[in-house]
């Protein structure tokens, strides 16, 4: 491959390894780059640096700049977002993420934005014809909607579980008496032993569990977490919490504010996927309990799914809280930055 010297990195580029093992069976060559953002290589002509793409299973990259010059062709990747290549695609592909209170505020965004990625989803929920509503008809191979109740483990057999490499759980009900309690659905039900009953299930070949709590949990008997806890659905979390922590399945716990946009009760998938958190789109990620104010369920979802593929963040508890400001994103470098470096007391 003809390349030239990398161009000065820009800071906190994040690195793309190009590999491919296709090469003449005579001579077993195999095709090896780097690609960052914010890094410039050089190729001899358009035609190579296509063909390099292709080589290296690059054919849907979108965001590339290139400019002709006097030493060939500059390419850069423009945007980390944009980037899709092989090996992101071979990732996705890879994953099985199972979603518990996939119609739910948060998991319903959580469903949306993973599908968005071509992520495959199995998708837990009471009401089938509810998901259906939400996220319409999706190739089985993508998308399989399996009718589950945490409060009941027989609903939950080991077959549920086949292919799920991760598993999210944004399972919850309201603090106080509300509409939501019927049919046995408060939260000592649902906070505690519908998480016990799960945790318990999901199969030690499981790579990552992420489990959405709440602030408040560590400070129960203080106010104002006291009259938030009036009906326990702060110690039923923490139960909760524990249980996931002493279960030895590697976990991370995301404990956002009062949760705000949404839920979309009557939206469909191309709607959901159209959701923000309008200008409070920055990030405050936190630990130690001591974070106060709100999350948009947006930005909630996306910690999330950012959380699984961030290797600091297993074992680790976070609260998060969404402020003015544009934010992270789907940026995972930003991410990873916040979760590295989550305010303290």
């Amino acid at each position: 491959m003809e390349v030239g010297a990398y161009a000065s990195p820009v800071a906190n580029c994040r690195t793309f390894s190009l590999a491919s093992t296709r090469g003449s069976a005579q001579t077993g060559n195999t095709h090896h780059s780097k690609v960052a953002v914010g890094r410039a290589l050089q190729f001899s002509s358009v035609k190579l640096l296509q063909s390099e793409l292709q080589v290296c299973g690059r054919s849907g990259i979108r965001g590339v700049k290139h400019v002709r010059g006097s030493r060939g062709v500059c390419a850069q990747l423009a945007d980390p977002n944009q980037l899709v290549d092989g090996d992101q695609s071979k990732a996705a592909a890879s994953k099985c993420i199972l979603v518990v209170g996939a119609t739910g505020g948060v998991g319903q965004l959580v469903v949306a934005a993973l599908l968005d990625r071509g992520i495959p989803v199995k998708a837990v929920l009471r009401d089938a014809k509810k998901a259906q509503t939400l996220f319409g008809q999706h190739d089985p191979e993508a998308f399989q909607v399996l009718v589950g109740d945490t409060r009941r483990p027989e609903t939950m057999p080991s077959s549920m579980f086949e292919g799920v490499t991760h598993v999210i759980c944004c399972t919850g009900t309201t603090a106080f008496p509300s509409k939501r309690w019927d049919g046995d659905n408060g939260p000592e039900k649902t906070d505690w032993e519908g998480v016990r009953n799960l945790v318990a299930a999901v199969p030690k070949s499981v790579q990552h569990v992420v489990l959405v709590s709440s602030i408040g949990v560590t400070k129960s008997n203080e106010l104002p977490w006291n009259i938030m806890n009036l009906f326990g659905v702060l110690k039923y979390k923490k139960m909760g919490e524990e249980f996931l922590r002493d279960s030895g399945l590697p976990y991370t716990i995301i404990r956002p504010g009062r949760l705000t946009d949404g839920p979309y009760t009557s939206y469909d998938l191309n709607t959901l996927l159209k959701a923000t958190s309008g200008t409070r789109r920055d990030v405050i990620i936190g630990q130690g309990d001591n974070l106060v104010g709100e999350a948009s369920r947006v930005v909630v979802a996306e910690a999330c799914i950012q959380a699984l593929d961030i290797p600091c963040t297993i074992g680790q508890t976070y609260e998060i809280s969404s402020v003015e400001g544009e934010g992270p994103g789907k940026d995972t470098a930003r991410w990873e930055a916040l979760f590295r470096n989550p305010q303290k007391p």
